[in-house]
């Protein structure tokens, strides 16, 4: 295997692990939106993962196009100078707003898994993303990646098993699936917004990944990585499936489904889930502090310090809540970049090239 091809691949993993977080590990995000569709949910899933894999893609090759050390580039050329800035200060909210959440999430399941007080879980995370991120950026590219494997081991056996021993024959799932769960009820609408939410969380770490690798790397690096959660998310959706009637209404579908196999495996499956929190932590704060202070600087350092301590603290304090009301904004905003994005690619197609001004000015029109 080619040095550009191990290259691609560890940037699809990178790319998995920093938008699955602890929801998607515990199942709720998959049963809330494709899988109370019944036998429709597997369309669903595709849908939003095709989406996923062809935004994640543009995504990557913008970030390359313009040599982007943060996403305020890409943002501003998608959303112009005055919207842009809008936009801009949207993503750095959540991009910290959704560490804090990871810190509070990490607490959580620290506490119910293994009795440790929930501040001393969040402790311990804010720890571990701290030391990750005064490594240099291909260490931090290596860690996100990593967990990600394990998790597709866990979910291929959790599916398979549920598969092949289900509770519940697929032509009576619907029996036990609900619509009024799913935010909307429109199976494409949910498709489409649960991309958009992948995408508003992946948008700023492609960026930065694509302009540091080689133009084949980055587009190949978001297409694995879309190609990673479509298998993902299909194996998910047919574990829970196929136990609607158990993981319909529990909190944690996917432990459930694992301590029924063995609980080793529900072992595995909770330190995964915490790996995932940790992962999406520092996928997060990376461009958060990337946007403002150049990596690895003294200043850089002093941000990464504070704003963990500050994240900490509020993660404690009831900031997630807030965080949470306003989280709908994201998918919004998820699905803008998805549309632009699209309209460049089609302006591209048709003019045959764009002329795209990177941060190292290059002659020539750039074809995304």
């Amino acid at each position: 295997m080619s040095s550009g091809q191990k290259e691609a691949i560890k940037i699809g993993f990178a790319y998995v692990g920093v938008v699955l977080g602890a929801g998607f590990s515990t199942g709720q995000e998959i049963l809330q939106f494709f899988t109370n569709f019944g036998m429709m949910s597997f369309a669903t899933v595709i849908l939003s993962a095709l989406v996923i894999m062809f935004i994640g893609r543009q995504a990557a090759k913008l970030g390359h196009r313009m040599e982007a050390d943060s996403h305020l580039g890409p943002i501003k050329l998608l959303f112009g100078e005055r919207l842009g800035t809008v936009v801009d200060y949207i993503l750095i909210f959540f991009l910290y707003g959704v560490m804090i959440i990871m810190l509070a999430g990490g607490g959580s399941a620290f506490n119910e898994s293994f009795g440790l007080p929930a501040w001393l879980g969040s402790l311990l995370m804010a720890i571990a993303v701290l030391i990750t991120l005064t490594m240099n950026f291909n260490k931090i590219l290596t860690t996100l990646g990593a967990v990600t494997p394990a998790l597709i081991i866990i979910v291929m056996v959790i599916a398979a098993y549920s598969m092949f021993n289900p509770s519940v024959p697929l032509s009576e799932a619907v029996q036990y699936t609900d619509i009024e769960k799913t935010p909307t009820g429109i199976w494409w609408l949910e498709a489409i917004t649960y991309s958009g939410i992948v995408l508003a969380m992946a948008f700023s770490i492609l960026s930065i990944v694509g302009s540091q690798s080689t133009m084949k790397v980055a587009k190949r690096g978001g297409l694995y990585g879309g190609i990673i959660l479509l298998i993902l998310m299909l194996l998910m959706n047919g574990g829970l499936l196929a136990k609607i009637d158990v993981t319909s209404a529990a909190d944690l579908p996917t432990l459930i489904l694992a301590a029924e196999i063995h609980p080793l495996l529900s072992l595995a499956l909770t330190i995964v889930m915490l790996l995932i929190i940790y992962n999406t932590a520092v996928g997060m704060l990376y461009p958060f502090l990337s946007r403002f202070w150049t990596p690895y600087t003294r200043k850089y350092k002093i941000a990464l310090v504070t704003s963990v301590t500050v994240g900490y603290f509020l993660s404690l304090v009831g900031f997630v809540d807030l965080v949470n009301f306003f989280y709908p904004i994201l998918g919004y905003l998820g699905i803008a970049i998805a549309v632009l994005l699209s309209a460049l690619w089609v302006k591209s197609k048709i003019t045959g090239g764009l002329d795209i001004k990177p941060q190292v000015k290059v002659k020539g029109p750039k074809r995304i």
